[in-house]
């Protein structure tokens, strides 16, 4: 599996609007896509701006090309997300997903795991 990294800024009054472009318009339609397996939008606000991670799954660079074109390292940022963005990085970065895990909540963890030291 391939993860897609790409990174923008937000102005404090933007950020929310770009937040609900990728989750409600770029997300859904890479649904579509064969070979896409997830997507993450991670934000940090610093100093009135807030930096955007958009990472992105996916089966094998041939998925990636399927949305990214031939050059799979150039960004794909749409006319809504430029208009709004500060800042955006003009290319992604892809990296083979050596290893991962998804923890279910403490909560529903067996007990044996949640006696175990941290």
């Amino acid at each position: 599996m391939i993860a897609r990294l790409w990174r923008g800024v937000a102005t404090a009054g933007n950020a929310d609007t770009y937040q609900r472009h990728a989750t409600n318009t770029v997300f859904p339609a890479l649904r579509c896509i064969p070979g896409h397996r997830g997507a993450y939008l991670l934000k940090r606000t610093a100093g009135g701006r807030t930096e955007f991670l958009a990472l992105t799954l996916w089966d094998n660079m041939d998925a990636i090309r399927a949305f990214a074109g031939d050059n799979p390292d150039t960004a794909v940022v749409e006319p809504e997300a430029r208009a709004v963005l500060a800042a955006f990085d003009d290319f992604a970065r892809h990296y083979e997903v050596a290893s991962g895990e998804v923890s279910a909540p403490s909560s529903v963890a067996p007990a044996r795991a949640r006696t175990r030291g941290a």
